[in-house]
């Protein structure tokens, strides 16, 4: 269903929560205030999100003001006061001229309800896809083969992803072989391993012989974090304990019933483990590997080479939100946004603990670690290699891997970081850097002698 567009000079339009929201807040407001995308031309829908986005940059997030102030002394009359001084129609014309309007607005983006997606999913009730243009839909997904699936069978047009995925669907790594992008990341750290509240006499990994773990999928910075974690303490994945994937929204149930031990998970299920009262934080990733990759948004590159005006659109919405989502002071008010039941479905005070990085660890501590989940957009060409060289490594994909090339193909950090500065950000001028993971140095440059330094591996 096409929804509907906020009037920003409406004292009755919420446009925190964007256009066409069903919330009880906005439900009788929007019908009153909002503009019909059925029954308006483009130009008029274009012209709609630039007064959005120049109403918005006046009073910035704090909508309860604008509201007021709209109240207070009337839309249409502030409406003709700011055209009075400001040349609106001269702004929009050099927007519009530069942005280019996208060939198609409504859009079917693909989540799964995680913390990973929040800038995905905050940029519908934040309304960072209509600042763009956009009229997008987020759609909850239930796991990670089904967000692939349909993302494949164009059902969506464009999707939150696993950073692994595009690359091994690119590579028809447990898929079809076909084409992918992924021009941003959505969230750096932000997973933990949590083990059931029956091992906290357990907390050496030398000691997880014959454990069962879940991960959201094979191809996920999950799965190869907890081998690799597993694998420096002396655990061989493979054959010391059984490693099971199991859709995010399925972990804590399947902890509590006795059939996992633990997991490695995406937020907020690791901390929805503790608030149950079932599992402990063993350790966050970020411990594992300070600033690691985890979520992002990717799409077909058809996508962007048959609609290159939408997926700029798009593009632009994604990095907004996520630079946004990066400001800790704006944590709370995102919270609030994402956890509702159409989005993560989750206890604000569970999805808060998890963005603030202030959290009970299930073992009688509060812990205060802000970075606990971050968000950076920014797609280094270094993490893909390294991706790639632990899909190597554990017999994901096999012969000669041209490491450079597939990262760089499906990477596309030229297109994140000229986004980043036209939106006023900084963007790194540099594609590649090393990392070092659990004491472990990484060289992007010499893939191939990384892998063979592992004494546990397949490859």
């Amino acid at each position: 269903m096409t929804k509907s567009l906020g009037n920003p000079f409406s004292h009755k339009t919420d446009l925190r929560h964007g256009a066409g929201c069903g919330c009880d807040a906005c439900s009788t407001s929007q019908a009153f205030s909002a503009d019909d995308p059925n029954t308006m031309s483009s130009d008029d829908m274009m012209e709609r999100v630039v007064e959005n986005a120049i109403v918005r940059s006046m009073f910035g997030q704090n909508d309860i003001s604008r509201r007021s102030f709209m109240g207070l002394v009337g839309g249409t009359s502030f409406a003709a006061a700011l055209a009075s001084v400001f040349p609106v129609d001269k702004a929009k014309a050099a927007i519009l001229d530069t942005l280019g309007k996208p060939e198609k607005t409504d859009l079917n983006i693909g989540f799964v309800p995680i913390t990973c997606a929040t800038p995905i999913i905050m940029a519908q009730p934040m309304g960072f896809y209509e600042k763009h243009g956009l009229n997008a839909q987020v759609i909850k997904t239930a796991g990670w083969a089904v967000a692939r699936d349909k993302s494949l069978n164009g059902e969506y047009d464009a999707s939150h992803m696993l950073t692994p995925m595009p690359l091994a669907m690119t590579l028809g790594a447990g898929s079809v072989a076909e084409p992918y992008i992924m021009p941003a990341v959505e969230n750096i750290n932000g997973q933990a391993i949590v083990l059931s509240n029956e091992h906290k006499d357990k907390r050496d990994p030398k000691d997880w012989k014959g454990f069962t773990f879940g991960v959201p999928f094979e191809y996920s910075m999950h799965n190869f974090l907890l081998r690799y974690y597993v694998a420096e303490h002396g655990i061989d994945p493979d054959t010391d304990i059984q490693i099971r994937v199991v859709p995010p929204p399925e972990m804590v149930a399947n902890l509590r019933a006795g059939n996992l031990d633990g997991y490695l998970s995406p937020d907020p299920f690791n901390q929805r483990a503790v608030w149950e009262g079932i599992g402990f934080i063993h350790v966050l990733t970020k411990e594992i590997w300070e600033g690691h990759p985890c979520c992002a948004f990717a799409c077909p590159l058809s996508f962007a080479e048959e609609l290159p005006n939408t997926y700029g659109a798009l593009l632009k919405s994604i990095v907004d939100a996520t630079q946004y989502a990066s400001n800790p002071e704006n944590r709370k008010e995102i919270a609030e946004a994402i956890s509702p039941t159409n989005y993560l479905n989750q206890p604000v005070p569970v999805v808060e603990q998890v963005l603030t990085g202030t959290y009970a660890d299930g073992l009688g501590e509060v812990k205060q670690v802000p970075d606990r989940i971050d968000f950076d957009p920014f797609p280094w060409h270094s993490m893909g290699v390294w991706i790639l060289t632990q899909m190597k490594r554990w017999g994901y994909i096999e012969g000669d891997v041209d490491y450079k090339k597939v990262a760089e193909d499906v990477y596309l950090a030229a297109d994140c970081a000229k986004i980043m500065k036209d939106l006023g950000y900084e963007a790194p001028d540099v594609t590649y850097e090393s990392y070092t993971i659990m004491g472990k140095s990484f060289d992007p440059a010499e893939p191939e002698a990384y892998v063979d330094s592992f004494d546990i591996k397949r490859a």
